[in-house]
């Protein structure tokens, strides 16, 4: 079993600066707007050779006016449930409040290691004033940090660590990261907790409801993978708060680390602009992309439906059409294991490596019944063509006048590898070079 550490507190005490620093990474979003962090937020650290996961958490609090109360509640709950050791933190700026007292009351029955953290500690007369956290009953050791800068943090590390074994955090570095993305309220989370067969995520109807971007190693069905839920993407015109801006912003670098892209539309609205400028931006970046279209229960069929809504789809992604399309539906799971499958079997196909001697016995043959067209008298030979040493899939035709070759015919040339070699929802790069 894994090594976990569970930060939890009250709203604004600074959880998610101290797990951003433990880390080593800005993956929590830090604003001075309390209620930012939702859902549970994982992640990886290392002290002293001892390897653990730490879960960042939503504020717990009572009878506030938050609408997304009770289910950052019980992702606080269940972060308390699956944590091995506890860090509760607290402010030294504002001293104990009734949310410490009424959360305190909560740790004081759990049956494992509880320490108070005392952060914002910058000066000694801070350390003074920290000295009234006693009062909660908490544990006998009193660890005061400053999670900005970092100080007292070693002591507490030290003592967190002394109840791990030795390092059991496996690396997921290796494992392929597939990321499902898409515009607000498409039903992300919801296809998440659907495939987790848990409540990992919180959904509601409104939109905006995910801030951070979410890891999760998947290792049911024989798979091993890790799957990332991200914040939607809305255009940069609707995008009025600094936190969503982050979100936002949080959710592009998730597609830039991923391997492979899940896409998801909303059946009763169809593929709108925002969906394909998503899409161009998976494709910018050379991620796999599997297309699924959710919701797809609330839709009316008859036996022209998905043909119809198939080729409007292929139509507004043109020229890259070779990409997977699956109807599903988070709320009654149908299909999704399928696109799963689907999204695997895109990252197989991008990790393709084709023999030099094979691709040129093929290509060489299709160039020569079709040759580049003439341009100003010029004629273009392609003599040799070779598979680029990349992590997505890219081609080099050597010939004789590369600048003659236009976009129509790279095209050509791209369709034929597709035709022979499946590299289906993976984009492709065809560059010309002088031989």
């Amino acid at each position: 079993m894994s090594n976990i550490v569970a930060i939890v507190g009250r709203p604004n005490v600074g959880k998610s600066t101290l797990f951003n620093r433990l880390i080593g990474k800005r993956r929590a979003i830090v604003n001075e707007e309390s209620g930012v962090t939702r859902d549970r937020n994982y992640g990886k650290s290392e002290w002293n050779g001892k390897e653990f996961s730490v879960i960042d958490t939503g504020g717990y609090v009572c009878n506030s006016e938050d609408i997304f109360e009770e289910e950052i509640n019980k992702q606080v709950l269940l972060a308390i449930d699956e944590a091995d050791v506890i860090l509760f933190m607290v402010d030294t700026e504002t001293g104990i409040t009734d949310l410490d007292q009424n959360f305190a009351r909560l740790l004081r029955n759990i049956n494992k290691p509880v320490y108070v953290v005392a952060n914002k500690v910058d000066n000694s007369e801070q350390l003074y004033d920290a000295q009234e956290f006693y009062r909660l009953g908490i544990g006998e050791e009193l660890f005061c940090i400053s999670s900005m800068s970092g100080s007292g943090t070693g002591d507490l590390l030290d003592k967190v660590v002394s109840h791990f074994q030795e390092s059991t955090v496996e690396d997921t570095d290796h494992l392929p990261r597939i990321t499902i993305v898409g515009r607000p309220n498409v039903g992300k989370s919801s296809t998440i907790n659907a495939l987790l067969g848990q409540e990992r995520n919180i959904v509601t109807d409104i939109a905006g409801t995910t801030r951070d971007t979410l890891n999760t190693r998947y290792t049911q069905f024989g798979y091993d993978f890790v799957l990332v839920d991200t914040a939607g993407v809305r255009k940069k015109a609707k995008v009025n708060e600094d936190v969503e801006f982050y979100s936002v912003m949080r959710s592009i670098r998730a597609i830039e680390d991923s391997d492979v892209c899940l896409l998801l539309l909303d059946a009763t609205r169809g593929m709108e602009a925002q969906d394909l400028n998503i899409f161009h931006l998976i494709e910018r970046n050379q991620k796999g992309v599997v297309i699924v279209v959710n919701k797809w229960d609330l839709i009316e069929k008859d036996n022209k439906t998905l043909l119809q809504y198939e080729n409007d789809i292929r139509e507004k992604i043109s020229p890259f059409r070779d990409v997977d399309i699956i109807f599903a539906s988070a709320l009654t799971k149908q299909r999704l294991l399928k696109a799963l499958e689907t999204a695997l079997r895109v990252y197989e196909n991008r990790q393709q490596k084709i023999k030099t001697s094979e691709l040129n016995k093929v290509m060489l043959e299709a160039i020569e019944n079709y040759p580049p067209p003439a341009t100003k008298g010029k004629f273009v030979k392609i003599k040799y063509v070779a598979q680029l040493p990349t992590h997505a899939p890219s081609f080099a035709f050597y010939c004789n006048l590369p600048q003659y070759v236009r976009e129509p015919y790279k095209r050509f040339l791209e369709n034929k590898i597709r035709e022979n070699w499946d590299f289906k929802g993976v984009p492709m790069q065809i560059f010309m070079r002088k031989k």
